[in-house]
């Protein structure tokens, strides 16, 4: 999974960036600073690897991974050319999701691009600039399905159509992900990879004045989360310096210090929850004396095909997938007590998978 990080200029995304990934990213009190983006994997932490590590006491633990992108600052007209223009937007195509990084405090210290902190101006600055590089892509592609119409080609005259109530959804300026599609016009749009089709998640970045006064949902959060119920995208709320402080700190220290600001998880763990749940992705594990290891696949993905996360040869070669839950396992202590108690079970290649299932997989090739 890869998150691209964007936003305006000076509102955390790189101080956001550093905290997450302590990858050093460049941050300062000036736009374009970052102009190649800054690239950082993260694991996703997952609690049921810990105590699998007890069980089985393995070789080595490998968590599932996301990728961030800190993308450069973006400005008005950026798809034209302003700033450092297109050069971002094509950055952002590659993500599978954006995490929106929003300024909802006051700073005077901070310079603002646009002069003061509004963030819905904000959002519909970024969102207008993706919606014109859409149009551009856009447009570029329905002037070969044009040709091609013109002939008969049925497959053509279908896809013309699928674009033109793009393009009209565009034209209004509203994101493709807010536009309903039937299942085969969803098939072909993903294929275009335009940027508004992907899902978002915004980060409205608030300070630690807000965090102490008990304040984290501000006037200005409450906008930004009024506006994502309207297009049906997520929102966290992050101190992306408090979260750049945490970095620092070890895992103990990181709690004392959450504790004291009454926080129960950091902002990465929230970003990383939020992004599983916007891309509706979970985790099945494999687990023995050589690796525990988790795995990402998207919710509803059968047996089969899961095997194939692992390795081709698993997928074309599927017999069998034997199971148990991690509960079961857990509840039981060890692999040999839960199947004493009968609870593995052998599933076929049209079983779907459940979050926190440990496998292992029955293969033939």
């Amino acid at each position: 999974m890869r998150l691209g990080i964007v936003g305006l200029p000076n509102v955390g995304k790189s101080t956001l960036f550093n905290a997450i990934t302590k990858a050093g990213a460049e941050s300062a009190n000036y736009p374009f600073c970052t102009i190649e983006p800054n690239i950082g994997v993260v694991d996703v932490p997952d609690t049921r690897l810990d105590v699998l590590e007890k069980i089985y006491n393995p070789k080595r633990t490998t968590h599932a991974s996301i990728e961030f992108y800190d993308i450069a600052g973006l400005v008005k007209g950026a798809s034209k050319g302003e700033g450092l223009g297109n050069k971002f937007l094509s950055h952002i195509r590659e993500s599978s999701a954006i995490v929106h990084v929003v300024r909802c405090f006051e700073d005077d210290n901070i310079i603002h691009v646009e002069g003061s902190v509004d963030p819905i101006r904000d959002i519909e600055i970024i969102s207008l600039e993706l919606i014109f590089s859409d149009l551009e892509v856009l447009e570029r592609r329905m002037e070969k399905s044009i040709k091609l119409s013109h002939s008969g080609d049925k497959k053509a005259i279908f896809e013309l159509g699928a674009m033109e109530k793009v393009k009209t959804h565009l034209e209004a300026g509203k994101p493709v992900r807010s536009l309903e599609l039937t299942d085969d016009e969803s098939v072909f749009v993903k294929d275009l990879f335009l940027i508004t089709s992907k899902p978002v998640l915004y980060a409205a970045n608030i300070s630690e004045d807000d965090l102490i006064s008990g304040s984290g949902d501000n006037e200005l959060v409450k906008k930004v989360k009024a506006l994502a119920v309207s297009e049906n995208s997520e929102v966290i709320t992050v101190c992306a310096s408090l979260e750049e402080q945490l970095a620092a700190l070890s895992e103990e220290e990181q709690n004392e210090m959450l504790a004291e600001y009454g926080l129960n998880e950091s902002g990465l763990n929230k970003l990383i929850h939020s992004s599983y749940k916007l891309l509706g992705l979970m985790s099945f594990l494999t687990a023995g004396t050589d690796e525990v290891r988790a795995w990402t696949i998207k919710n509803g993905t059968k047996a089969q095909k899961s095997a194939g996360k692992i390795h081709s040869d698993i997928e074309r070669g599927f017999i069998r997938a034997e199971i148990v839950s991690f509960d079961d396992l857990v509840n039981c202590g060890s692999e040999s007590a839960a199947k004493e108690k009968g609870l593995y079970r052998l599933e076929g290649k049209e079983y779907v998978m459940q979050d926190g299932d440990i496998v292992n997989f029955r293969f033939n090739v």
